[in-house]
């Protein structure tokens, strides 16, 4: 049996009549918050280099926001998935494939884009920084890294805090939360920004959320290290993405599920041989 609907079409009839056109639709967009841990020459051979959370920004060819820096992004294609737009865009601005990617969410504030009504979907990325040398696409000025830090305010708000490396360009975003940090994504509200574009200063907020309740737990930090490390390595990386120290004891506890020991060891100047572990391969 064909069933009709109340306008007595079958499906093949409908689909035939029907007109998109009649239906306001959004574009959509891909922008991704490409993250890297990066890090500074120590003074003595004896002292760890102090690592920084960066973060890949582009500065705007174009209007609007004209100078301004960005997450790096683009729209999707005809024919593409927003996965497929993610993979593409990330490939184009650090010409890697095949590392670490997840989407982060919807952005769809009906004012986030002064040019229309865009919808972005986007993705976090994280890339070993030796891995990458920043390229701009061809609407972009420029690419470059931007360590970036976290300063809570009293009343649940937080600032966000960039800057360029050589010091060149100081960047800003206020983000309100709600008390508790219950209310998902729709919660986060941009209070204001300096030379950020659009609504970037959230998206970038959000997904720094999102590393930050995953780092101890998961295997996130292991995108961010060469394939064999030591556990001060892999400490220093938490550490860094969380904003904060951790307990050796405690966290080697935490993180022995996730390791196993190579039997090598690390060589370096000043200190005395380090065992290397890797990734634990995660059973099927």
């Amino acid at each position: 049996m064909e069933w009709r609907d109340g306008a007595a079409l079958s499906e093949a009839e409908f689909l035939a009549a029907y007109r998109v056109e009649d239906y306001t639709r959004p574009s959509v967009a891909c922008d991704m918050v490409v993250f890297t841990v990066g890090q500074t020459q120590a003074d003595s051979y004896r002292q760890l280099p102090e690592q920084q959370l960066q973060v890949l920004l582009i500065q705007r060819g174009g209007h609007p926001f004209l100078g301004d820096w960005a997450l790096p992004g683009g729209f999707v294609r005809p024919g593409e998935t927003v996965g497929q737009t993610a993979a593409r865009e990330l490939r184009e601005e650090t010409g890697l494939e095949s590392v670490y990617l997840e989407q982060l969410g919807v952005f769809s504030d009906p004012g986030r884009d002064p040019r229309a009504w865009v919808m972005s979907c986007a993705h976090m990325a994280l890339v070993r920084r030796d891995r990458v040398a920043p390229r701009p696409g061809d609407d972009a000025r420029q690419a470059a890294w931007f360590s970036l830090r976290c300063q809570p305010g009293e009343d649940g708000s937080f600032r966000l805090e960039l800057e360029r490396e050589g010091g060149e360009d100081r960047l800003w975003a206020t983000v309100e939360r709600p008390a508790g940090d219950t209310a998902g994504l729709e919660g986060y509200r941009l209070a204001g920004s300096g030379g950020l574009a659009f609504d970037h200063g959230r998206i970038l907020a959000w997904a720094l959320r999102r590393l930050r309740r995953e780092v101890e737990t998961s295997r996130l930090p292991f995108h961010l290290l060469p394939e064999r490390f030591t556990l001060t390595q892999l400490q220093q990386v938490c550490e860094t993405m969380l904003g904060r120290p951790l307990l050796k004891a405690a966290f080697r506890r935490k993180i022995a599920p996730l390791v196993e020991d190579t039997g090598e060891y690390a060589q370096r100047a000043g200190h005395r041989p380090a065992r290397l572990y890797r990734r634990k391969e995660q059973e099927p």
